[in-house]
């Protein structure tokens, strides 16, 4: 997946490259930057370190990871934060662009970052996470990596009050536990649709009379022409649909190219938001893969929220599933 945030241990993660937020000297500090150290290997990193040191706020360096699973540790000095109006956000989001700049020098396919300087450094959790997204986000415009935010919980993101506050709203007003008595209902429509099927069988020569072409003339359009023909009239191009929808490279070719492929749901809802799709239309994309929003599942009324709406930032729709426990949109 291009980009997406997880809730894990960053010296545990199987990347090519992790970024230590490091201090200007490059030596062994606390928290994540002290567990990195320590699952590296601490002699051989400093050794590293101390051949590279010191480093300027917003530049950047490479190691190797030694003992880590990641092939790679991307030292970067974040700013500390004063007063917001001293440069730290462009120091910042010089610390996001250099690391990736040198992770791609390096032939690394994907990188872990933690919040740079969100920590002791004292920048605000909203302003960082935001310069971090804008940073990465405009990185992947011309370059394909699977870029990975780690952090330890949910409460690292401050997503606006007034976004979520609009997000809860609309869920009270449109999800749906399903209850028992929907389960029964919606397996008896099975049974039903069972014995259709059955009944269908038996008179499988009478349909067989019927001429083949008119048979064929009734399928739907399969799902790889209708996303085609959605960015043309849209009056997009491919790369445009994928890097907005959060979507490899090569997923994408593969749903392109294959015309039989069928991508997931949490692919097609991707799709739709990087095309920008009505709610109509979104929900006629889903049916062509076998899919349909379900007023009972709170990812799905989360971004039919953002679709009503003609919000198709994916970040900030993954941002609001992360922080309700929901799966992101994007795949790799």
């Amino acid at each position: 997946m291009p980009f997406t945030i997880v809730r894990q241990d960053i010296t545990e993660m199987h990347v090519d490259a992790i970024v230590n937020a490091a201090n200007t000297a490059l030596q062994k500090g606390g928290g994540v930057c002290g567990a990195i150290f320590k699952s590296a290997g601490i002699e051989r990193l400093e050794e590293a370190c101390r051949e590279l040191a010191p480093i300027g706020i917003g530049e950047a360096v490479i190691t190797p990871g030694f003992a880590l699973p990641a092939r790679f540790v991307i030292h970067t000095a974040g700013p500390v934060y004063r007063d917001g109006s001293s440069g730290e956000e462009a120091q910042l989001r010089s610390c996001y662009l250099k690391s990736l700049k040198l992770a791609v020098e390096n032939q690394c396919e994907s990188i872990a970052f933690p919040l740079i300087s969100s920590g002791i450094f004292g920048y605000p959790k909203k302003e960082a996470l935001q310069v971090a997204m804008d940073a990465i986000g405009d990185f992947l415009e011309d370059h394909n990596l699977d870029v990975y935010l780690a952090v330890f919980d949910k409460e690292a993101f401050t997503v606006s009050e007034e976004l979520i506050g609009e997000v809860a709203s609309y869920l009270d007003a449109n999800y749906v536990e399903e209850d028992v008595e929907q389960r029964r209902l919606r397996r008896n429509l099975l049974e039903v649709e069972r014995g259709f099927l059955t009944s269908y069988q038996t008179v499988g020569e009478a349909v067989l009379e019927a001429p083949l072409d008119d048979l064929v003339g009734n399928l739907d359009e399969p799902f790889a022409e209708t996303l085609l023909r959605l960015i043309d009239t849209k009056g997009k191009d491919d790369v445009d649909v994928y890097k907005k929808a959060n979507l490899d490279r090569r997923l994408f070719s593969k749903i392109r190219s294959n015309k039989g492929y069928m991508p997931s749901k949490r692919t097609v809802l991707a799709l739709a938001i990087g095309l920008e799709l009505s709610l109509d239309e979104t929900n006629d994309l889903l049916k062509r893969a076998g899919f349909a929003l379900s007023q009972s599942k709170v990812s799905d009324v989360i971004v039919e929220y953002f679709i009503v709406h003609g919000k198709y930032n994916i970040y900030e729709i993954n941002e609001v599933l992360f922080r309700y426990d929901q799966p992101l949109l994007g795949g790799s």
